[in-house]
């Protein structure tokens, strides 16, 4: 299969590579030189759409590109980045679907489970209703629309991705230091949910929708079973052989990180109602078996 791929160099994209190494990849990157010493030889780099007149050479397009959400404060500009970061490249996609006379059969583009906004203990599936609208569910639904312009010419799919465990990059990773410090602890009141997902679960599920023909539209790219912040940051102190007991003020999070400090206090509650009615298995189910494989996986190396 011949995969047309952006945000490649991401955690995402390149386990996805590693992995799944029998597919011919062309990885959209700014950076080619930089680029060239984190992926395989035989992986092609193209430093722009513009150098692509259709997708006519392709089978399958995977758009995982994106300014990271977290990383600054959410000021006007920061938004401005992190959203044309997503929506330019996802229109630039959709137009060269429409020029190719041999489309690729299928079009995965990334979205978030923020598209549900804060939800508290509510179970939400793919059909759930989207009425919020705050920075990130509106940056979602955006994302969405675009990619489902596509649908004209291909099967797409939007990938809805939780919190994504692994410890060479992701949440998990920034959270390893404080905990392994015996600094961690829950944040807030801790009763929000969290949607996690195994790292392994994420890419097989991304290559399961390649060939899931019955699939289609929004898919939620979490484990089965969501856990409250408080029994995930006690999970994970016992995994470290730790304590975790400083809790980590609302107040404080909030002036720390100002309005993006909702992707960690707000609550979603989010079922993979689509892949498990499909027949997708899990690998990593539950948290404590996840978070014990990822930790204790020699495999996991840090992304540079």
């Amino acid at each position: 299969m011949k995969i047309l791929m952006t945000g490649g160099t991401g955690l995402i994209g390149l386990c996805f590579i590693e992995q799944f190494s029998g597919y011919q990849y062309t990885v959209l990157t700014r950076n080619p030189n930089k680029t060239r010493s984190k992926l395989p030889a035989s992986v092609a780099l193209i430093a722009s759409l513009d150098e692509l007149q259709n997708l006519d050479d392709f089978d399958a397009v995977i758009n995982l590109a994106g300014e990271p959400i977290i990383d600054k404060r959410w000021s006007d500009q920061q938004k401005n980045v992190i959203s044309q970061s997503r929506w330019q490249i996802t229109q630039q996609l959709v137009a060269l679907f429409g020029r190719s006379k041999k489309p690729p059969r299928i079009f995965l583009s990334g979205s978030a489970i923020g598209i549900y906004g804060n939800r508290g203990d509510e179970r939400l599936t793919e059909s759930s209703d989207i009425n919020n609208y705050d920075f990130a569910s509106a940056l979602c639904r955006q994302w969405e629309d675009l990619a489902m312009q596509a649908g004209a010419y291909s099967r797409v799919v939007v990938i809805r991705t939780g919190i994504v465990l692994a410890t060479r990059g992701g949440a998990l990773a920034k959270m390893l230091l404080p905990f392994k410090c015996c600094l961690g602890g829950r944040i807030g009141n801790g009763r929000q949910y969290m949607s996690w997902i195994h790292y392994q679960d994420h890419i097989n599920a991304i290559n399961y929708l390649l060939t899931a023909e019955q699939l289609s539209g929004a898919v939620n790219l979490v484990a089965p079973k969501p856990v409250i912040n408080q029994l995930f940051t006690q999970t994970l102190a016992k995994c470290l052989h730790r304590f975790a007991i400083f809790p980590v003020p609302k107040k404080a999070l909030q002036w720390l990180l100002g309005e993006s400090s909702c992707l960690l206090l707000d609550s979603q509650r989010v079922i993979p109602k689509k892949l498990i009615d499909s027949g997708f298995t899990f690998s990593f189910p539950d948290l404590k078996p996840a978070l014990a494989n990822i930790l204790n996986s020699s495999a996991n190396k840090e992304v540079t």
